[in-house]
């Protein structure tokens, strides 16, 4: 079992990943931070009869007494996307949470498995990367983007259109990044039955839905949030997927990530000759007792996937970029 973190545990998407971790077997110790109402927060959570103890750490001076011994920290910090807001006008905002959060880590648990959900993932995974470098702390294999909701999205979507009810077990790998057309599902990897079903102009509006599902959920909200709960689901399913290969030592165990390509030189070397050498690339990630232990590579794609790769490497380039000058900036 394990001591697991949640830094900004009182905010949409916080909330429900917290009650989700709290009830994971996996899980010894759920320490939730925040810089408002977390006491709340980890009072309602400490009712529920689950082995794992909750303490609430309220502010920056809590802040490394959540941290001390964490094995995994998941960083759902930050404020929601807003009705008309661009990933850059959030980028202002969050890469600084981000950025000091990520130092206090490097700090206090320098070798936990970062588990990085606050967006633009594009940029806030590149952001602690460079903040662990800056303190000699960095290990590429511990380091995630959380991108499972572009794959949970991909098979309910999928399932919506062709009649069929979502299953893991025929999940549509998503490669590229988290954000717009970085988004690249490959839909040429579901099930030839389900393939078959697919005309042309179907595919491409079902793959420009996945890509801007969390515009749907912001407007269906109207200005009320952002895609919190399903974001939530899609956080706790990778961190107790990675759990159960560092915990239990579980083998096979595959899940989609944005992550530093060197974390598996020989295949990351394959990805990133494949996508215009990128040094993150959101990829499926063999996870394994010291994290990544392999990267699968992009294999065969169609024209259209292969298209969709050109399409997102200049603003992976420029999201990467931005984190990695965003932390040059600044004074740690």
């Amino acid at each position: 079992m394990a001591k697991v973190t949640v830094l900004g545990a009182a905010g949409g998407i916080g909330q429900p990943l917290s009650l989700l971790m709290k009830q994971s077997h996996l899980v010894s110790h759920l320490a939730l931070y925040d810089i408002v109402n977390v006491p709340g927060v980890a009072a309602d959570l400490s009712h529920i009869d689950t082995p794992a103890l909750v303490t609430g750490h309220l502010g920056p001076d809590q802040l490394g007494d959540a941290l001390k011994g964490a094995q995994l920290v998941i960083i759902p910090a930050g404020i929601p996307r807003k009705p008309g807001m661009s990933r850059d006008e959030l980028f202002k905002v969050n890469a600084g949470i981000v950025r000091d959060l990520a130092t206090a880590a490097a700090t206090h648990c320098p070798k936990a498995f970062m588990c990085i959900i606050s967006n633009p993932v594009n940029s806030t995974v590149p952001i602690v990367a460079e903040v662990f470098k800056k303190h000699g702390v960095y290990d590429p294999k511990r380091l995630f983007g959380v991108t499972t909701l572009d794959v949970v999205r991909a098979n309910t979507f999928l399932a919506s259109v062709t009649g069929t009810t979502p299953s893991n077990s025929t999940r549509v790998p998503v490669v590229g990044g988290h954000a717009g057309v970085t988004i690249i599902p490959l839909f040429s990897r579901a099930p030839a039955s389900l393939r078959s079903q697919l005309p042309e102009q179907q595919l491409k509006d079902l793959t420009h839905r996945v890509q801007y599902g969390g515009d749907e959920v912001v407007k269906a909200k109207d200005g009320a949030g952002s895609a919190t709960l399903s974001m939530a689901f899609a956080g706790a399913r990778f961190a107790n997927a990675l759990l159960r290969a560092v915990v239990e030592g579980a083998s096979g165990v595959v899940e989609p990530s944005f992550v530093p390509l060197e974390a598996d030189p020989l295949n990351g070397e394959t990805v990133k000759k494949d996508c215009d050498n990128l040094e993150f690339f959101a990829v499926e990630v063999e996870l394994g007792a010291e994290g990544t232990r392999r990267i699968h590579q992009l294999g065969e794609l169609s024209p259209y996937e292969k298209e969709m790769v050109r399409n997102a490497t200049p603003e992976l380039h420029a999201s990467i970029k931005k984190g990695i000058e965003f932390v040059a900036a600044s004074k740690l």
